[in-house]
Protein backbone atom coordinates (compact mmCIF):
# COMPACT_ATOMS: atom_id res chain seq x y z
CA UNK A 1 0.00 0.00 0.00
CA UNK A 2 1.06 3.61 -0.91
CA UNK A 3 2.79 5.03 2.87
CA UNK A 4 0.58 7.96 2.54
CA UNK A 5 -2.56 6.00 1.79
CA UNK A 6 -2.39 4.09 4.72
CA UNK A 7 -2.09 7.20 7.03
CA UNK A 8 -5.14 8.40 5.68
CA UNK A 9 -6.61 5.31 5.92
CA UNK A 10 -5.55 5.10 9.69
CA UNK A 11 -6.89 8.72 10.21
CA UNK A 12 -10.15 7.85 8.48
CA UNK A 13 -11.23 5.02 9.96
CA UNK A 14 -10.85 6.13 13.75
CA UNK A 15 -13.12 9.16 12.31
CA UNK A 16 -15.33 6.65 10.80
CA UNK A 17 -15.39 4.70 14.63
CA UNK A 18 -16.24 8.02 16.51
CA UNK A 19 -18.92 9.00 13.48
CA UNK A 20 -20.82 5.60 13.85
CA UNK A 21 -20.95 6.05 17.71
CA UNK A 22 -22.30 9.29 17.51
CA UNK A 23 -24.92 8.70 14.37
CA UNK A 24 -27.87 6.54 12.97
CA UNK A 25 -28.67 5.40 9.68
CA UNK A 26 -31.10 8.52 9.32
CA UNK A 27 -29.12 10.65 10.85
CA UNK A 28 -27.04 13.21 8.75
CA UNK A 29 -23.37 11.78 8.78
CA UNK A 30 -22.04 10.45 5.60
CA UNK A 31 -19.49 7.43 5.51
CA UNK A 32 -17.23 8.82 3.19
CA UNK A 33 -16.81 11.52 5.89
CA UNK A 34 -18.41 14.93 3.88
CA UNK A 35 -20.62 17.07 4.94
CA UNK A 36 -24.51 16.26 3.19
CA UNK A 37 -25.63 18.24 0.25
CA UNK A 38 -29.31 19.41 1.50
CA UNK A 39 -31.88 17.69 -0.36
CA UNK A 40 -33.59 18.89 -3.74
CA UNK A 41 -36.52 19.61 -1.23
CA UNK A 42 -34.85 21.32 1.23
CA UNK A 43 -35.36 18.44 4.21
CA UNK A 44 -33.10 16.95 5.92
CA UNK A 45 -34.22 13.63 6.83
CA UNK A 46 -33.58 10.66 4.70
CA UNK A 47 -36.50 9.60 1.76
CA UNK A 48 -35.26 6.31 2.08
CA UNK A 49 -34.45 4.58 5.51
CA UNK A 50 -33.35 1.36 4.87
CA UNK A 51 -31.91 2.13 1.57
CA UNK A 52 -30.08 4.29 3.21
CA UNK A 53 -28.93 2.22 5.81
CA UNK A 54 -27.81 -0.43 3.44
CA UNK A 55 -25.71 2.01 1.44
CA UNK A 56 -23.78 3.25 4.14
CA UNK A 57 -22.92 -0.32 5.19
CA UNK A 58 -21.97 -1.11 1.07
CA UNK A 59 -19.95 2.23 1.16
CA UNK A 60 -18.14 1.40 3.94
CA UNK A 61 -16.85 -2.24 3.39
CA UNK A 62 -16.20 -0.43 -0.72
CA UNK A 63 -13.61 2.25 0.66
CA UNK A 64 -11.72 -0.23 2.49
CA UNK A 65 -7.82 -0.02 1.21
CA UNK A 66 -6.18 -2.66 3.57
CA UNK A 67 -8.50 -5.99 1.89
CA UNK A 68 -5.72 -8.30 1.04
CA UNK A 69 -4.83 -9.96 -2.39
CA UNK A 70 -8.01 -12.16 -3.29
CA UNK A 71 -6.90 -12.88 -6.86
CA UNK A 72 -4.80 -16.12 -8.26
CA UNK A 73 -2.21 -17.69 -6.25
CA UNK A 74 -1.04 -20.34 -8.33
CA UNK A 75 -1.29 -21.38 -12.47
CA UNK A 76 1.38 -22.30 -15.22
CA UNK A 77 4.52 -20.88 -15.38
CA UNK A 78 5.71 -18.60 -18.22
CA UNK A 79 5.45 -20.04 -21.55
CA UNK A 80 7.91 -17.95 -23.72
CA UNK A 81 8.17 -16.22 -26.66
CA UNK A 82 4.55 -15.02 -27.11
CA UNK A 83 3.14 -11.90 -29.21
CA UNK A 84 0.00 -10.11 -28.31
CA UNK A 85 -1.74 -7.52 -29.97
CA UNK A 86 -3.52 -4.89 -28.13
CA UNK A 87 -6.56 -3.57 -29.80
CA UNK A 88 -8.02 -0.29 -28.01
CA UNK A 89 -11.76 1.48 -28.62
CA UNK A 90 -9.63 4.87 -28.30
CA UNK A 91 -6.90 5.35 -26.71
CA UNK A 92 -8.31 8.89 -25.24
CA UNK A 93 -10.35 6.22 -23.28
CA UNK A 94 -8.10 6.65 -20.14
CA UNK A 95 -9.63 3.20 -18.72
CA UNK A 96 -8.64 1.35 -22.10
CA UNK A 97 -5.31 3.17 -22.33
CA UNK A 98 -4.54 1.99 -18.42
CA UNK A 99 -4.77 -1.49 -19.27
CA UNK A 100 -2.69 -1.04 -22.19
CA UNK A 101 0.16 -0.13 -20.22
CA UNK A 102 -0.38 -2.71 -17.85
CA UNK A 103 -0.99 -5.42 -20.75
CA UNK A 104 2.65 -3.82 -21.49
CA UNK A 105 3.86 -3.89 -18.16
CA UNK A 106 3.51 -7.39 -17.78
CA UNK A 107 4.72 -8.59 -20.97
CA UNK A 108 7.90 -7.09 -20.29
CA UNK A 109 8.22 -9.11 -17.00
CA UNK A 110 7.24 -12.41 -18.95
CA UNK A 111 9.28 -11.37 -21.90
CA UNK A 112 6.70 -11.48 -24.62
CA UNK A 113 6.30 -8.66 -27.11
CA UNK A 114 2.79 -6.50 -27.52
CA UNK A 115 1.73 -4.41 -30.19
CA UNK A 116 -0.92 -1.73 -29.52
CA UNK A 117 -3.28 -0.52 -32.08
CA UNK A 118 -5.51 2.29 -31.81
CA UNK A 119 -9.34 1.92 -33.07
CA UNK A 120 -9.95 5.70 -32.83
CA UNK A 121 -13.26 5.32 -31.40
CA UNK A 122 -15.04 4.53 -34.37
CA UNK A 123 -16.52 1.70 -36.02
CA UNK A 124 -14.17 1.83 -39.30
CA UNK A 125 -10.91 2.43 -37.21
CA UNK A 126 -11.49 -0.79 -34.41
CA UNK A 127 -12.71 -2.63 -37.71
CA UNK A 128 -9.14 -1.74 -39.38
CA UNK A 129 -7.03 -2.27 -35.82
CA UNK A 130 -8.92 -5.83 -35.53
CA UNK A 131 -7.98 -6.48 -39.55
CA UNK A 132 -4.26 -5.49 -39.00
CA UNK A 133 -4.11 -7.43 -35.81
CA UNK A 134 -4.72 -10.40 -37.67
CA UNK A 135 -2.13 -9.67 -40.53
CA UNK A 136 0.41 -9.53 -37.70
CA UNK A 137 -0.10 -12.97 -37.28
CA UNK A 138 -0.05 -12.94 -33.09
CA UNK A 139 -0.46 -15.06 -30.22
CA UNK A 140 -3.47 -13.71 -28.89
CA UNK A 141 -5.76 -10.50 -29.38
CA UNK A 142 -7.24 -8.18 -26.49
CA UNK A 143 -10.53 -6.70 -27.37
CA UNK A 144 -9.68 -3.39 -25.45
CA UNK A 145 -13.22 -1.87 -24.49
CA UNK A 146 -15.03 -2.25 -27.63
CA UNK A 147 -18.38 -4.40 -28.59
CA UNK A 148 -16.82 -7.54 -30.39
CA UNK A 149 -19.92 -7.10 -32.73
CA UNK A 150 -18.43 -4.17 -33.99
CA UNK A 151 -15.86 -6.64 -35.69
CA UNK A 152 -17.84 -9.89 -35.82
CA UNK A 153 -16.19 -10.98 -39.19
CA UNK A 154 -12.93 -10.49 -37.33
CA UNK A 155 -13.69 -12.44 -34.40
CA UNK A 156 -14.94 -14.97 -36.36
CA UNK A 157 -11.48 -15.19 -38.10
CA UNK A 158 -9.41 -14.83 -35.07
CA UNK A 159 -11.35 -18.28 -33.89
CA UNK A 160 -10.59 -20.17 -37.13
CA UNK A 161 -7.22 -19.08 -36.90
CA UNK A 162 -7.14 -20.36 -33.70
CA UNK A 163 -5.76 -17.11 -31.57
CA UNK A 164 -7.42 -16.70 -28.73
CA UNK A 165 -9.33 -13.60 -27.47
CA UNK A 166 -9.11 -12.12 -24.21
CA UNK A 167 -11.15 -8.61 -23.47
CA UNK A 168 -11.55 -6.00 -21.43
CA UNK A 169 -14.60 -4.31 -20.99
CA UNK A 170 -15.91 -6.50 -23.99
CA UNK A 171 -18.73 -7.94 -22.94
CA UNK A 172 -20.98 -7.15 -19.66
CA UNK A 173 -20.19 -10.03 -17.88
CA UNK A 174 -16.08 -11.64 -16.66
CA UNK A 175 -14.69 -14.79 -17.64
CA UNK A 176 -14.82 -17.03 -20.73
CA UNK A 177 -17.43 -15.95 -23.50
CA UNK A 178 -19.18 -18.39 -25.99
CA UNK A 179 -20.80 -16.04 -27.97
CA UNK A 180 -18.67 -14.25 -28.97
CA UNK A 181 -15.67 -16.81 -28.13
CA UNK A 182 -13.25 -15.47 -25.57
CA UNK A 183 -11.30 -17.20 -23.61
CA UNK A 184 -11.97 -14.61 -20.91
CA UNK A 185 -13.08 -10.69 -20.41
CA UNK A 186 -11.87 -8.88 -17.35
CA UNK A 187 -14.09 -6.40 -15.97
CA UNK A 188 -15.49 -6.05 -12.28
CA UNK A 189 -18.70 -7.19 -12.43
CA UNK A 190 -21.19 -4.25 -13.82
CA UNK A 191 -23.75 -4.86 -11.04
CA UNK A 192 -21.47 -4.60 -8.19
CA UNK A 193 -19.96 -1.29 -9.96
CA UNK A 194 -23.49 0.27 -11.08
CA UNK A 195 -24.84 -0.62 -7.12
CA UNK A 196 -21.94 0.54 -5.19
CA UNK A 197 -21.77 4.12 -7.35
CA UNK A 198 -25.50 4.78 -6.59
CA UNK A 199 -25.08 3.69 -3.61
CA UNK A 200 -22.15 6.24 -2.35
CA UNK A 201 -24.78 8.94 -4.08
CA UNK A 202 -27.33 7.81 -1.56
CA UNK A 203 -25.35 7.61 1.60
CA UNK A 204 -23.41 10.62 0.58
CA UNK A 205 -26.92 12.65 -0.07
CA UNK A 206 -28.57 11.12 3.29
CA UNK A 207 -31.22 9.63 1.07
CA UNK A 208 -32.18 13.17 -1.23
CA UNK A 209 -30.59 14.30 -3.74
CA UNK A 210 -31.02 15.43 -8.04
CA UNK A 211 -28.94 13.61 -10.00
CA UNK A 212 -27.65 13.55 -13.74
CA UNK A 213 -26.47 10.63 -15.21
CA UNK A 214 -23.66 10.59 -17.92
CA UNK A 215 -23.40 7.37 -20.62
CA UNK A 216 -22.45 6.72 -23.79
CA UNK A 217 -25.30 4.36 -25.02
CA UNK A 218 -23.40 3.36 -28.06
CA UNK A 219 -21.16 0.74 -25.63
CA UNK A 220 -23.51 -1.78 -24.62
CA UNK A 221 -21.35 -2.44 -21.24
CA UNK A 222 -21.80 1.29 -20.60
CA UNK A 223 -25.20 1.58 -21.54
CA UNK A 224 -25.92 -1.49 -18.92
CA UNK A 225 -24.35 -0.09 -15.97
CA UNK A 226 -25.73 3.72 -16.43
CA UNK A 227 -29.34 2.01 -16.65
CA UNK A 228 -28.08 -0.30 -13.84
CA UNK A 229 -27.75 2.78 -11.83
CA UNK A 230 -30.65 4.29 -12.61
CA UNK A 231 -32.47 1.47 -10.99
CA UNK A 232 -30.54 1.87 -7.88
CA UNK A 233 -30.94 5.24 -7.20
CA UNK A 234 -35.22 4.23 -8.17
CA UNK A 235 -34.66 2.23 -4.81
CA UNK A 236 -33.97 5.85 -2.61
CA UNK A 237 -37.58 7.60 -2.84
CA UNK A 238 -36.12 10.55 -1.82
CA UNK A 239 -33.87 10.57 -4.86
CA UNK A 240 -34.88 12.16 -7.91
CA UNK A 241 -33.45 11.32 -11.75
CA UNK A 242 -33.02 15.01 -13.16
CA UNK A 243 -31.88 14.03 -16.53
CA UNK A 244 -29.92 11.06 -18.05
CA UNK A 245 -27.48 12.88 -20.62
CA UNK A 246 -25.94 10.27 -23.28
CA UNK A 247 -22.79 11.59 -24.33
CA UNK A 248 -20.17 9.17 -26.39
CA UNK A 249 -16.97 8.96 -25.09
CA UNK A 250 -15.06 10.10 -28.54
CA UNK A 251 -17.20 13.42 -28.30
CA UNK A 252 -17.07 13.66 -24.62
CA UNK A 253 -14.97 16.70 -25.05
CA UNK A 254 -16.83 18.53 -27.20
CA UNK A 255 -20.26 17.87 -26.18
CA UNK A 256 -20.03 17.68 -22.08
CA UNK A 257 -19.36 21.11 -21.66
CA UNK A 258 -22.28 22.15 -23.34
CA UNK A 259 -24.57 19.74 -21.82
CA UNK A 260 -23.49 20.92 -18.04
CA UNK A 261 -23.75 24.36 -18.42
CA UNK A 262 -26.97 23.96 -19.71
CA UNK A 263 -28.04 21.84 -17.16
CA UNK A 264 -26.66 24.22 -14.57
CA UNK A 265 -28.92 27.02 -15.74
CA UNK A 266 -31.88 24.29 -15.85
CA UNK A 267 -31.91 22.86 -12.58
CA UNK A 268 -29.46 25.31 -10.84
CA UNK A 269 -29.16 23.75 -6.71
CA UNK A 270 -31.37 21.12 -7.37
CA UNK A 271 -28.44 19.28 -9.24
CA UNK A 272 -26.76 17.91 -6.28
CA UNK A 273 -24.82 14.94 -7.51
CA UNK A 274 -24.17 13.27 -10.70
CA UNK A 275 -22.71 10.14 -11.98
CA UNK A 276 -20.92 8.85 -15.14
CA UNK A 277 -20.02 5.76 -16.69
CA UNK A 278 -16.47 7.39 -17.01
CA UNK A 279 -14.06 9.29 -15.47
CA UNK A 280 -13.63 11.60 -17.81
CA UNK A 281 -17.19 13.71 -18.29
CA UNK A 282 -15.97 15.30 -15.54
CA UNK A 283 -13.09 16.51 -16.88
CA UNK A 284 -14.63 17.95 -19.19
CA UNK A 285 -17.29 19.05 -17.09
CA UNK A 286 -14.94 21.37 -14.53
CA UNK A 287 -15.04 24.52 -17.10
CA UNK A 288 -18.86 24.74 -17.46
CA UNK A 289 -19.32 24.22 -14.15
CA UNK A 290 -16.68 26.46 -12.67
CA UNK A 291 -18.55 28.92 -15.79
CA UNK A 292 -21.56 28.10 -13.33
CA UNK A 293 -20.52 29.71 -10.28
CA UNK A 294 -20.09 26.30 -8.83
CA UNK A 295 -17.34 25.21 -6.49
CA UNK A 296 -14.66 22.12 -6.75
CA UNK A 297 -15.95 21.07 -3.36
CA UNK A 298 -19.44 21.86 -3.44
CA UNK A 299 -22.51 20.89 -5.34
CA UNK A 300 -22.66 18.80 -7.61
CA UNK A 301 -20.68 16.08 -5.94
CA UNK A 302 -19.70 13.59 -8.40
CA UNK A 303 -18.91 9.83 -8.84
CA UNK A 304 -17.25 8.13 -11.67
CA UNK A 305 -18.23 4.60 -11.83
CA UNK A 306 -15.43 3.38 -13.63
CA UNK A 307 -12.20 3.50 -14.49
CA UNK A 308 -10.46 5.80 -11.86
CA UNK A 309 -7.52 6.87 -14.36
CA UNK A 310 -4.64 9.64 -12.66
CA UNK A 311 -6.31 12.60 -13.89
CA UNK A 312 -9.69 11.74 -12.11
CA UNK A 313 -7.25 10.89 -8.48
CA UNK A 314 -6.02 14.15 -9.11
CA UNK A 315 -9.34 15.83 -9.48
CA UNK A 316 -10.54 13.80 -6.50
CA UNK A 317 -7.42 14.57 -4.28
CA UNK A 318 -7.43 18.04 -5.09
CA UNK A 319 -11.32 18.39 -4.84
CA UNK A 320 -11.87 19.73 -8.00
CA UNK A 321 -15.78 18.72 -9.31
CA UNK A 322 -15.36 15.25 -8.38
CA UNK A 323 -15.63 13.53 -5.12
CA UNK A 324 -15.42 9.92 -5.77
CA UNK A 325 -14.46 7.16 -8.36
CA UNK A 326 -15.13 3.21 -8.44
CA UNK A 327 -11.93 2.19 -9.85
CA UNK A 328 -10.83 -0.20 -12.31
CA UNK A 329 -7.50 -1.84 -11.08
CA UNK A 330 -6.15 -0.69 -14.56
CA UNK A 331 -2.54 -2.27 -14.09
CA UNK A 332 -3.37 -5.03 -11.82
CA UNK A 333 -5.90 -5.96 -15.14
CA UNK A 334 -3.53 -5.46 -17.93
CA UNK A 335 -1.54 -8.27 -15.56
CA UNK A 336 -4.72 -10.19 -15.20
CA UNK A 337 -4.87 -10.28 -19.23
CA UNK A 338 -1.14 -11.66 -19.82
CA UNK A 339 -1.94 -14.34 -17.05
CA UNK A 340 -4.81 -15.68 -18.67
CA UNK A 341 -3.06 -15.24 -21.79
CA UNK A 342 -0.46 -17.62 -20.48
CA UNK A 343 -2.54 -20.05 -18.98
CA UNK A 344 -4.53 -19.99 -22.43
CA UNK A 345 -1.31 -21.26 -23.88
CA UNK A 346 -0.03 -23.50 -21.50
CA UNK A 347 -3.64 -25.50 -22.10
CA UNK A 348 -5.43 -24.02 -18.51
CA UNK A 349 -8.63 -23.00 -18.18
CA UNK A 350 -9.09 -18.66 -17.03
CA UNK A 351 -8.70 -18.24 -13.49
CA UNK A 352 -11.52 -17.14 -13.02
CA UNK A 353 -10.89 -14.06 -10.97
CA UNK A 354 -12.84 -10.80 -10.90
CA UNK A 355 -11.85 -8.02 -8.66
CA UNK A 356 -14.10 -6.61 -5.98
CA UNK A 357 -15.48 -3.29 -5.94
CA UNK A 358 -13.44 -0.17 -4.19
CA UNK A 359 -14.80 3.34 -3.78
CA UNK A 360 -12.09 5.88 -3.76
CA UNK A 361 -12.77 9.63 -2.26
CA UNK A 362 -10.32 12.37 -0.77
CA UNK A 363 -10.53 10.98 2.46
CA UNK A 364 -9.48 7.22 1.35
CA UNK A 365 -6.37 7.87 -1.45
CA UNK A 366 -4.20 8.97 0.62
CA UNK A 367 -2.78 11.16 -2.21
CA UNK A 368 -2.10 8.38 -4.66
CA UNK A 369 -3.37 8.25 -8.38
CA UNK A 370 -4.61 5.08 -9.00
CA UNK A 371 -6.32 1.89 -7.40
CA UNK A 372 -4.95 -1.64 -7.67
CA UNK A 373 -5.28 -4.55 -5.06
CA UNK A 374 -2.44 -5.31 -2.92
CA UNK A 375 0.21 -7.66 -3.82
CA UNK A 376 -0.95 -8.45 -7.43
CA UNK A 377 2.09 -8.32 -9.01
CA UNK A 378 4.02 -10.40 -6.34
CA UNK A 379 1.75 -13.01 -6.61
CA UNK A 380 1.42 -13.16 -10.91
CA UNK A 381 5.59 -12.80 -10.78
CA UNK A 382 5.52 -16.04 -8.19
CA UNK A 383 2.97 -17.67 -10.51
CA UNK A 384 5.30 -17.17 -13.76
CA UNK A 385 8.03 -17.71 -11.76
CA UNK A 386 9.36 -14.93 -13.01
Amino acid sequence: MHPTRKAAVTATALLASATIALTTGCESASTTGGSVAASPGGSSGPGCPSALAEAKRAVKTAEDVNAPWSGPTSGPRAVPGKTIVYIAQTLTNPGVAGVAKGVQEAADVIDWRVRTLNGQGTPAGIKAAFTEALALEPDGIVIGGFDPALTAAQVEQANADGIPLIGWHAVAAPGPSENPKLFSNITTRVEEVAKISADWIIARSNGRAGVVLFTDASIPFAKRKSDLIKQRLATCSGVELLSYENVPIPRAGSLTTKRVSALASRFGDRWTHSAAINDLYFDHAAPALRAAGRRGDGVPFNIGAGDGDPSAFQRINSKEFQAATVPEPLSEQGWQIIDEFNRSFAGKPASGYVAPVHVTTAATSGGALSWDSEGYREAYRRIWER
